[in-house]
């Protein structure tokens, strides 16, 4: 009988389910179906996914036509899916809906924290240097240290970073400035005997500016 059940669960799931639901693929929201189902929100995809049709059908669960059934390796629809998945993924997450969605796996801590040491314990969001698949993985971003880190496990370094893009993680800030750390950004100040190393020497600290932030109250208490 359990096994009964448990084929019956398989197959109840969606394949957008399934693929979230695989292990390295946690940063991953699930995007609604209607999302998917509006061709306005695919625009230009076809040209860039190969077996876009046949991919499309895969994600959406849908019985391909006999046309689909010529493809030689299922394999590669599956590799097409996976990249249409993302692509779509990387719009979807701009969207309220979507946005949503990643706030609720960001206060849940599905992203990880700041390896930094004087960030911990800040939360971080994945983001991508690049909005084309195919150059390079998913990084994660730091909203205290303003830097990118790769995510210390190994099994999200195959993940595109174009999967969720370059401008989700600032959007997702701009909308939700609750979710912003309020700690105050410390720098680390390098000493030998307790003294400071000045900026000027070799092994002195380099660009500290480039952490510092400016006191935006007190600016606008000194317009008034």
């Amino acid at each position: 009988e359990s096994d009964t059940s448990n084929d019956t669960g398989t197959e109840s799931l969606t394949w957008i389910s399934w693929f979230c639901s695989l292990s390295g693929h946690e940063y991953f929201a699930e995007v609604a179906e209607d999302f998917i189902e509006d061709d306005f929100n695919l625009t230009g995809l076809n040209s860039t996914v190969p077996f876009y049709k046949e991919a499309l059908e895969m994600i959406l669960d849908v019985e391909p036509e006999e046309e689909s059934l010529k493809v030689p390796d299922v394999s590669l629809v599956e590799n097409s899916a996976e990249v249409l998945y993302g692509m779509i993924h990387q719009r979807y997450i701009l969207t309220r809906q979507g946005l949503q969605q990643m706030v609720d796996k960001y206060e849940n801590n599905h992203f990880g924290h700041c390896p930094r040491v004087y960030c911990q314990p800040t939360a971080v969001v994945p983001c991508g240097r690049n909005d084309h698949p195919g150059l390079e993985t998913v990084k994660l971003f730091c909203p205290n240290c303003l830097d990118l880190y790769t995510p210390p496990s190994s099994r999200y370094h195959n993940i595109d970073g174009a999967y969720f893009g370059t401008t989700f993680p600032h959007l997702l800030f701009q909308q939700f400035p609750e979710l912003l750390p309020n700690t105050p950004t410390r720098i680390y100040e390098p000493k030998i005997f307790g003294f400071k190393v000045n900026e000027r020497s070799r092994s002195g600290p380099r660009m500290q500016w480039l952490r510092m932030r400016p006191n935006v109250d007190s600016d606008e208490d000194g317009e008034d």
